[in-house]
């Protein structure tokens, strides 16, 4: 067997040095091109929208990541829009659920969640519910972590006769649980019956006892990192610090998120997060509740960074 082949078809003969040099310029075209270098993919972004929202919303947060992160497969879920975000909280994570499953199994490495307002609580419990979930970034946008208890425009609109200290009435009642809203009414002066009557935020806070509350803080713990934006400057979510985990004690004195019960007795594994480096905090001031996800600093200061 010839131990010289030659792409040139020039074994076994001698080229003048001449010869050679004019060949250089063409040894390029003549070899195997290498590889371009490989850029790793951006993990998939994940958009849950919040109460009387649509996927509409989010085109300005769509245009900022295609801009800094281009190729990032962005999904914004076009589910529960309008007067159908009124819809009770465990109908919707159900049908959310359904949706982000196929993401996440074509995403082995992992996806983003990016979740405002009322569809942060969605997301949290999507991450407690689902054992098999591969959210490396939850990035809760101005959400109701611990509830709410302020008078807003919606409320008006929905409850017209109630205000914030007899709303209770209705939200801790079989037909007000019926709306979404009423899910995470926290009245910090009825905490017995909200522990009692709350069908949603006070299970996924481990607040009250059931069957599943072991499995689902193991599959929260499962979040690379929980990312909490939010700002005095809302005008919504009441107080402001429950997109932070802060809530009213009984006198309406806000107290942090390392106070509160539910942090405390790591009941969900919010001490475990902090323990770990996993939770962000993120304020900013001068942002209303409709600017947060259209605000370019607040995208580039407190999102972006999350995106890997």
């Amino acid at each position: 067997m010839k131990s010289c082949r030659s792409m040139l078809g020039l074994c076994g003969q001698r080229l003048p040095a001449a010869w050679v040099l004019l060949l250089l310029p063409f040894l390029p075209l003549l070899l195997p091109a290498a590889p371009a270098p490989h850029r790793a993919s951006y993990k998939p972004v994940i958009v849950v929208h919040g109460l009387f929202d649509s996927s509409y919303s989010f085109r300005h947060l769509l245009e900022y990541i295609n801009e800094t992160h281009p190729g990032t497969v962005v999904t914004v879920l076009d589910l529960f829009d309008g007067r159908e975000s009124l819809r009770p909280l465990w109908e919707q994570v159900q049908g959310f659920r359904e949706a982000v499953v196929p993401i996440m199994a074509k995403a082995p490495q992992g996806v983003h969640l990016i979740c405002y307002s009322q569809g942060g609580l969605v997301c949290r419990a999507l991450l407690s519910v689902m054992d098999d979930h591969n959210v490396d970034s939850f990035i809760s946008l101005s959400s109701p972590q611990m509830g709410q208890y302020g008078d807003t425009d919606y409320l008006k609109w929905l409850f017209p006769t109630s205000m914030r200290s007899n709303l209770y009435r209705i939200c801790y009642s079989p037909w007000g649980q019926e709306f979404s809203i009423c899910n995470y009414w926290h009245d910090p002066h009825h905490d017995d019956l909200y522990l009692n009557a709350s069908s949603f935020l006070a299970l996924i806070n481990g607040e009250r006892d059931h069957p599943n509350a072991t499995e689902w803080r193991k599959n929260f713990l499962r979040v690379g990192h929980l990312v909490l934006i939010g700002g005095p400057d809302d005008g919504v979510i009441t107080p402001w610090q429950s997109s932070f985990f802060g809530f009213y004690d009984a006198n309406e004195t806000v107290l942090e998120m390392e106070e509160q019960l539910v942090y405390l007795r790591d009941s969900f594994g919010l001490k475990t997060l902090l323990a770990r480096g996993a939770i962000v905090r993120c304020p900013m001031a001068g942002i209303s509740h409709t600017a947060w996800h259209s605000n370019r600093t607040l995208y580039e200061t407190c999102i972006e960074p999350w995106l890997s």
